[in-house]
């Protein structure tokens, strides 16, 4: 099968740049300003997206973002992860974290997308970003990346089949959070005749510790804030050091990181092992996790106000702050809603866990089809059973 170099294949392959006027620039609306926060890998995160002024935007005219166009973070710990642009962005500029690779006619879009988020050229993406002090690529980096190339309609075939299964993640995605937004909204109505326990006799919150101390490279993921943020990426530590049960992580469990983000999660990915400055959170008798998640949910903005007025260098809670109140509905509330909320909280993780499943799946497949060792036809049936 042929092959091109990316720079041959693209229009443009180039970073974008800051605003100049600092804070002043930033507006509630106007153009979308993406920066690497946006961009996630086959999908852009519109939540958070900032905007800036016309004037600003007019300054910043050679970043441009078009229809069509892949991004490409270059920096950071968000580095190497990819996206077609949303049109629901546009009109838009992209910061300096960002790279705009726009092919040209000869390469479809989404199948170029999909190249880059490929787990080998994701791999090759992070070895080469290494060796500073900070992960960057270059555009030299990006634009000798080698690209197979099919007909442009065997192209579009490819990148048809792998986004159902990404239009599957996606629709995925909203389904959970909808289930989630469900659960907070229903349990929030149950507190209006509430009585109130400290935090820390409804679970057992068990720190993690310095599991990336002399690490092995090998073994289980070590779940930092990085993590439990962002999932695994190219710099999760690994190690094949066995520990307590209440230091392992897997889907289903509840995680909170009590420094740092204080984000609360339901892990959903691979097993591992929780590090420090996490807590993994373990129900008391008789208190269901989604109970315990749900108490957690209501004292975070709490907490992250605690944490904000550490005089450190990252903000964090202390362990007498789990003994604080927190408002419960009552047992007859509990016993009438209980399951219809233990339901939404289940949906919630099996669409998580089954997204796992359909990346897994593009993963595997999308090799195989840019080689053509497999065909369109040869996996359209598997993933329409799947979608």
């Amino acid at each position: 099968m042929r092959t091109a170099r990316l720079a041959d294949v693209c229009t443009k392959i180039g970073s974008g740049a800051t605003p100049r006027g600092g804070e002043s620039v930033y507006m509630q609306a106007g153009v979308s300003l993406i920066r690497s926060q946006n961009v996630l890998d086959s999908a852009m995160k519109l939540q958070g997206l900032a905007h800036i002024s016309d004037l600003a935007a007019s300054q910043l005219s050679g970043v441009t973002v078009q229809p069509g166009d892949v991004l490409l973070n270059i920096t950071g710990e968000s580095v190497a992860r990819c996206a077609l642009v949303d049109a629901r962005a546009l009109p838009a500029r992209v910061n300096q974290h960002v790279m705009i690779v726009r092919p040209n006619a000869e390469l479809d879009a989404r199948y170029l997308q999909s190249f880059l988020v490929s787990p080998t050229v994701k791999a090759n993406l992070l070895t080469m970003s290494a060796g500073g002090t900070r992960r960057a690529l270059t555009k030299a980096q990006v634009g000798g990346l080698q690209i197979p190339l099919p007909p442009i309609r065997e192209q579009q075939a490819i990148a048809e089949v792998l986004g159902a299964l990404d239009d599957k993640i996606a629709a995925n995605e909203k389904a959970w959070r909808l289930a989630d937004d469900l659960r907070r909204l229903t349990f929030s109505s149950g507190l209006d005749d509430a009585t109130h326990v400290p935090l820390s006799e409804v679970a057992r919150f068990v720190n993690g510790r310095p599991f990336t101390k002399d690490a092995s490279g090998s073994g289980r993921p070590v779940i930092r804030i990085a993590e439990l943020n962002s999932g695994f990426g190219g710099s999760t530590v690994y190690n094949d050091i066995e520990v307590a049960d209440d230091h392992v992580a897997r889907p289903g469990d509840l995680l909170f990181a009590w420094s740092g983000s204080l984000t609360l999660r339901r892990w959903y990915l691979r097993e591992g092992i929780v590090n420090q400055h996490i807590f993994k959170v373990l129900p008391a008798e008789g208190w269901p996790l989604w109970l315990v998640a749900s108490l957690l949910e209501r004292k975070l903005d709490e907490f992250k106000a605690i944490a904000a007025d550490k005089a450190t260098t990252m903000g964090h809670i202390q362990r007498r702050h789990l003994d604080d109140p927190v408002s419960v509905p009552t047992q007859g509330w509990l016993e009438s809603n209980g399951a219809k909320l233990k339901s939404l909280w289940d949906i919630a993780l099996a669409m998580e866990l089954e997204s796992q499943r359909l990346a897994a799946l593009r993963d595997a497949l999308l090799p195989e089809l840019m080689s053509g060792r497999l065909r369109v036809k040869d996996v359209e049936k598997t993933v329409e059973e799947v979608v």
